[in-house]
């Protein structure tokens, strides 16, 4: 009997301690260009994501850089401290200053086109109860422009 109750409780820890998935990207809302200048410019949106985890995590840390067209646009970090639900969607605020040399190189492009293609590649720091794991993410996917 103890050795069952003993094997039992191993395998909930052992369960309990599984490394985090990575988010899954959902959608791009608000987007909204906060401080607009020559050489940088300033903006904000929320990033909708899915925490595919049948538990619950804290996102301490994102880090990672932001494509158009592949070409590089800017760096994106948010360092601090969100609780995200188990298996539930997930707003995370962002603002990205984006480099306004880089926006007019491929300006034409951007101006002529209905979509670009966005890159975001990083990791982010999730853990649960004091450990925490870095987590590679790479999303792509083609999104609709519209400047006016």
């Amino acid at each position: 009997m103890k050795r069952a109750l003993l094997f039992a409780l191993f395998a909930l820890l052992l369960a309990g301690c599984q490394k985090p998935q990575g988010f899954d990207y959902r959608d791009i809302k608000n987007v909204k260009i906060e401080n607009m200048g020559f050489d940088k410019t300033l903006l904000s949106m929320d990033l909708v994501y899915y925490n595919p985890n049948g538990f619950g995590v804290d996102l301490k840390k994102v880090d990672c850089d932001v494509y158009v067209d592949n070409s590089y646009l800017g760096r994106y970090q948010l360092d601090t401290l969100m609780h995200i639900p188990r298996r539930a969607e997930f707003n995370l605020p962002s603002r990205i200053a984006i480099d306004m040399k880089t926006v007019l190189k491929n300006s034409l492009n951007m101006l002529f086109s209905q979509e670009v293609l966005i890159n975001v590649k990083g990791t982010t720091r999730v853990g649960k109860a004091g450990f925490y794991t870095n987590v590679p993410f790479n999303y792509e996917a083609r999104h609709q422009l519209k400047l006016f």
